[in-house]
């Protein structure tokens, strides 16, 4: 039985019998009753009351009664007694909080009693608090970021927006646009096979280079708003320019692996193909090589999907925890593994909003260039390219830089803590984040070791 203070059960309050006399004046005996059975004498010395509580309520005596009354057994939901007495844990806690520092596990949630409202609240620094997060906390924490550091967070993705779309538009309106003219080489019936072939590689060429220019404006900004999250978790807002230093020399691994990753599904896809070609070149007729096909692509696009939600981590392990190409890949395997769909989930829903809130603002200035501009519908919606004017590719870019510049830090945000979460839940990296972020006794008790890969 402990004697600390305050560590009674919840709702018991000490009589005040069970005070020293020395704390209250020597009680006035009153007038013993003719029956009254005869009293043991007291040895001399002795500091106990005549006045005594009923047996079985309070235990007996210790060596250090001077010092205080015992409080009465811990209730239910504060741990149990330890055998041979309550281990105390750090600040003098007893044994029956779960753990050493009197949380239960390092984070500092653990086994709290029935009846008091749950643990406290965690830290809370940055954007996020530093404890396993729900799915709302996550998206949150994405749309916080952008809303707390709105001028780093904007200005990167406005830019990056703004050149991409400057470049696409450029090739779009001089190159694409002259070989999609109704004169042009592809539209000549008189045109020879090698002039049509030849207008034909330059568009794809063109086509390509609009892809490619996307895709780097896409990972340049990743990479930045990658180290603008990992700061914003922390309470600590960080410029465009220290962004760009911090993760210009992992940019080029960035690049390596996304181009790693997008050779690893053309692969699997290739690989699905194979059974169709294989039954094409031995002459095999529509019954059997169609069927083929069709089983073997749709297998080889659900390893894909199975791929990019294992690896779909390795971007922000590869920005944060400065590991190679390869290494960043297995850590996001390791962190994903046994939370595949959630991991899907999230990034489904976060994907579903971005494209939301893109099509919000994009439709607008769509409609918009399609009535400024004359250009039919067929050409807005049509499969193929179209020839279209420059005011359709003005506005639309506009659109498009907007929604760019909206989409870009959620998609991203979420990623990085989405990131976060997992090695959260997996290795405690609350404690890393609290002592990076400055929290004042956060885990003190049961601080690990570096974790992995910080």
């Amino acid at each position: 039985m402990t004697d600390t203070p305050g560590w009674a059960s919840p709702g018991s309050t000490p009589s005040s019998e069970g005070r020293e006399p020395a704390d209250r004046p020597d009680p006035v005996e009153p007038a013993e009753p003719a029956a009254q059975p005869e009293k043991q004498p007291q040895e001399p010395g002795s500091k106990w009351s005549d006045a005594q509580p009923p047996a079985g309520q309070w235990s007996a005596p210790t060596a250090g009664a001077d010092s205080g009354p015992t409080p009465p057994p811990a209730g239910p939901g504060w741990g149990g007694k330890a055998p041979g007495g309550p281990t105390a844990g750090p600040g003098g806690h007893g044994g029956g909080w779960g753990g050493p520092g009197g949380h239960g596990n390092p984070g500092g949630y653990g086994a709290w009693g029935g009846g008091w409202g749950g643990p406290p609240p965690a830290a809370k620094p940055g954007v996020i608090p530093l404890r396993p997060l729900g799915v709302g906390e996550i998206l949150d924490g994405a749309v916080s970021t952008m809303r707390t550091y709105w001028r780093t967070v904007l200005g990167i993705s406005l830019t990056v927006a703004a050149i991409t779309q400057l470049c696409v538009l450029l090739l779009r309106g001089l190159v694409m646009n002259e070989a999609l003219a109704p004169d042009s080489t592809l539209n000549d019936p008189s045109a020879t096979p090698a002039d049509v072939f030849r207008a034909a590689g330059e568009a794809m060429v063109s086509g390509l280079v609009v892809v490619l220019i996307s895709v780097v404006g896409t990972i340049i900004a990743t990479a930045l708003l990658t180290t603008v999250t990992s700061r914003a978790v922390l309470g600590k807002p960080v410029s465009a320019g220290e962004a760009w230093r911090e993760s210009r020399s992992q940019i080029p691994k960035l690049f390596g692996l996304l181009l790693l990753l997008g050779l690893i599904g053309a692969g699997v896809l290739l690989v699905g193909a194979v059974p169709g070609i294989i039954a094409l070149l031995l002459g095999g007729g529509e019954a059997v090589t169609i069927p083929l096909f069709a089983v073997g692509v749709l297998g080889a696009i659900a390893v894909m999907l199975w791929l990019s939600v294992r690896f779909s981590l390795a971007s922000p392990a590869l920005m944060l925890e400065r590991q190679g190409v390869v290494k960043s890949m297995r850590r996001s395997a390791k962190l994903v593994h046994g939370s595949w769909w959630r991991v899907l989930g999230i990034q489904l829903l976060a994907g579903l909003i971005a494209n939301i809130v893109s099509s919000i603002v994009v439709i607008p200035f769509t409609f918009i260039a399609v009535a400024v501009s004359g250009d039919g519908m067929t050409d807005l919606f049509g499969t193929a390219p179209q020839h279209v004017s420059w005011a359709f590719l003005i506005i639309s870019g506009i659109g498009a830089v907007i929604g760019t510049m909206v989409t870009l830090p959620i998609t991203a945000g979420v990623t990085v803590l989405l990131y976060i979460d997992q090695r959260i839940r997996r290795e405690a990296l609350d404690l890393e984040l609290a002592r990076a972020a400055g929290v004042q006794d956060y885990g003190t008790a049961a601080a690990p070791g570096p974790l992995p890969g910080s």
